[in-house]
């Protein structure tokens, strides 16, 4: 009995196919690549702060592109009374949470912080952060911290967290 060779598979002894070398469009950075713009660079599958070795690509990290093309990932909303009282030490809470963050997770940034009618709000790179952020508020102030199962949009793929305390 006889088997049948699948049209999808070489025959035997055909000589391999070279290989794929990094494609844009493949959507897979290449090993060891750095950012040039924040020295992030780009490891097992991961971005972190170790140095790129000599010879390596050139790749502008995903939190870099996100701040060049002003898209967030994130936003945290802070509103009330207090916060407009306590915004000094409200803030350094927020960059000392996204410092730590930052430490583990080069892509965690914030990208800037713009003033509101009742508060200000904080423009992230990264969703999570944002959530982290809010934790983070609700934990040292208390106040109330919505962040809604529905706050995604996913048509921006933006996290929205809004803290408040009057």
């Amino acid at each position: 009995m006889s088997q049948r060779r699948s049209t999808t598979n070489p025959p035997p002894k055909a000589p391999r196919r070279p290989r794929r070398i990094h494609e844009e469009t493949s959507g897979k950075l290449p090993e060891l690549a750095g950012c040039p713009k924040c020295g992030a660079s780009y490891r097992n599958g991961r971005w972190t702060w170790k140095k790129a070795p000599i010879g390596s690509y050139e790749q502008v990290c995903p939190a870099c592109e996100r701040i060049e093309n002003d898209y967030p990932g994130g936003e945290l909303h802070v509103q009330g009374d207090f916060a407009a009282s306590h915004r000094d030490e409200i803030l350094g809470l927020i960059h000392n949470v996204e410092e730590a963050e930052k430490k583990e997770h080069p892509l965690k940034r914030i990208m800037d912080i713009q003033d509101d009618d009742s508060g200000f709000i904080v423009r992230l790179t990264d969703g999570k952060l944002a959530e982290s952020l809010g934790r983070a508020l609700e934990r040292a102030y208390e106040g109330q911290l919505e962040h809604p199962p529905t706050t995604t949009d996913y048509e921006n793929l933006l996290v929205r967290v809004r803290w408040s305390r009057d």
